[in-house]
């Protein structure tokens, strides 16, 4: 069974006024009214007012607390609306021709990282796209799980999916299920909080056996065809994104840990179409 504790990560109630939308950013950050306050330049008095209502914070206001905050761009909009303001950052579909350029970008760093295996996923790790050496990885996973939307996490912590082909499942599984609860508590996305409670009723083994100390990463060993696949991986974001959907991309590549791994995936790709 699971190791990890069974405490649950409660979705947001629905806030009333801006002001506890901003308080409830605030505590979510660890932050007392005086960090916050300072670190926006404002005052402790003002800021309190902001929380309780008693003052109306201008659209400058909203966004600079939601920078300090380090709010995600889809929340942001949510305070302005909350605050009687427009939403300042779009959100785009996937196909929208003014994401052409970052969707290009993808596309070629997924080429670019073959023969080894490369995927890009959105805030809730839905498979967005990958490139040819992720399938032969993914072979006898059943085909509910490879059904669109295909949900990374799951494939990687179902029983019946890669888990069970996971040579070192109590760390390599425990790292994403921590990952997922560090990135439940920052952004509060129920979607996240709801993936989460699934996965951690998944039987994974319980972490008992340190790592050796001259580990620098937690390796993902996979058994495929009899030979065990040793990966490090690597996430990449862009940087200054103004779009919400840009903003929730993520590229996650998957490097050799070892001579053996690289030349194995070396030989599949020479394989295939």
């Amino acid at each position: 069974m699971s190791s990890y504790p069974a405490t649950a990560i409660a979705a947001p109630t629905e806030p009333v006024h801006i002001g506890e939308h901003l308080r409830q950013w605030r505590l979510r950050r660890h932050l007392s009214q005086l960090d916050l306050a300072e670190d926006a330049e404002i005052s402790t008095r003002h800021l309190s007012f902001v929380e309780t209502g008693r003052a109306a914070p201008s659209r400058d206001m909203v966004l600079k607390l939601a920078e300090r905050l380090n709010v995600p761009l889809r929340e942001r909009n949510v305070l302005l609306v909350a605050a009687g303001f427009a939403p300042a950052f779009s959100q785009r579909a996937l196909d929208d021709p003014a994401l052409k350029s970052a969707r290009a970008a993808i596309d070629w760093m997924l080429r670019a990282h073959e023969p080894n295996p490369a995927l890009a996923y959105d805030r809730h790790w839905n498979l967005v796209s990958s490139n040819r050496m992720m399938m032969p990885l993914l072979k006898g996973v059943p085909q509910r799980l490879l059904t669109p939307p295909i949900n990374i996490m799951r494939l990687a912590l179902h029983p019946e999916a890669l888990a069970q082909r996971t040579v070192n499942a109590a760390e390599w599984c425990g790292h994403l299920l921590d990952r997922l609860r560090h990135q439940c508590e920052a952004t509060a996305d129920p979607g996240l909080i709801r993936l989460y409670d699934e996965l951690k009723a998944y039987p994974i083994p319980a972490r008992s056996v340190p790592l050796p100390p001259d580990s620098v990463a937690i390796p993902f060993k996979l058994r495929l065809d009899g030979e065990v696949l040793s990966f490090m991986s690597a996430t990449m974001i862009f940087g200054t994104p103004v779009d919400v959907t840009l903003s929730e991309l993520a590229l996650e590549t998957l490097f050799p840990a070892d001579e053996f791994t690289a030349e194995h995936m070396r030989e599949l790709a020479a394989g295939l179409p």
